[in-house]
């Protein structure tokens, strides 16, 4: 099998369990990578809506309305990018389109390619007012697509539920029953192996996005919005190619 079918497979609009997980590892990577270089840049998880709803609801009480201010955009960002997700999806989807997914992911890759190439011309007094919403609405769109494609079964920036199941499967795993006579508690190590993969890679891209923004700042996002966008080209490629689009489907 090709390059360019492996990749058609990933993004495509044919979803099997090992094809989500193949997309939701290269998306993990991807994520840690964006949220690295944003919590670098601006000390802000961009990810982590539950800390995000923390610092509103602490300084909302300390009477810092500016973090309020901040915090309640970056959460109304990654809304809107889920939003977006799901506008977009289900407009591909009514058309019959092959791009359903790829659409979502080329668009969050233009985004991270056109913010990694001017982001370095904001001034500072501006930077955590365009960072922070930015990357909360591309983080929106690609948790949503993830769930999308794996009706809800995986996320990409979600880690605190993921190392939840990991700590939930490691302990059936060592659990043994104090009698014969019971069933046996049975872990679920597929479930246990996808999710220790996908916590180590939104780790790693977490190094290369911090490593890579000491290095050469914002133009770190770029490598990481091209491949994402090689990632998601196939499938759109393919709906041009036979433009005009199939009819309403759905």
């Amino acid at each position: 099998m090709d390059l360019w079918r492996r990749i058609w497979l990933i993004a495509g609009p044919e979803r099997t369990p090992l094809r989500n997980f193949h997309l939701a590892n290269l998306l993990a990577l991807h994520a840690g990578v964006l949220n690295s270089v944003g919590f670098v840049a601006t000390a802000t998880y961009t990810s982590h809506m539950t800390g995000l709803t923390a610092i509103v609801a602490d300084h909302l009480v300390l009477g810092d309305f500016r973090l309020v201010a901040i915090g309640l955009l970056a959460i109304a960002a990654f809304i809107g990018g889920a939003m977006m997700c799901a506008l977009v999806f289900n407009w591909s989807r009514r058309r019959g389109l092959r791009s359903r997914f790829s659409a979502v992911l080329v668009l969050e890759s233009s985004m991270v390619l056109m913010f990694g190439a001017i982001a370095d011309r904001v001034t500072w007094e501006h930077r955590i007012w365009v960072f922070i919403p930015v990357l909360c609405f591309t983080m929106g769109l690609q948790n949503a697509i993830v769930t999308k494609a794996s009706d809800a079964q995986i996320r990409t920036t979600h880690v605190t539920g993921m190392v939840t199941d990991i700590g939930i499967e490691l302990g059936k795993l060592v659990y043994r029953p104090s009698r014969a006579d019971l069933d046996p508690v049975v872990a679920n190590t597929t479930k246990l192996r996808h999710h220790i993969t996908i916590v180590g890679l939104f780790f790693l891209g977490g190094v290369l996005g911090a490593a890579g923004y000491l290095a050469i700042n914002f133009y770190a996002l770029i490598p990481a919005a091209l491949f994402l966008l090689i990632l998601a080209l196939p499938p759109l490629v393919a709906d041009f190619r036979d433009w005009p689009a199939p009819p309403r489907v759905g």
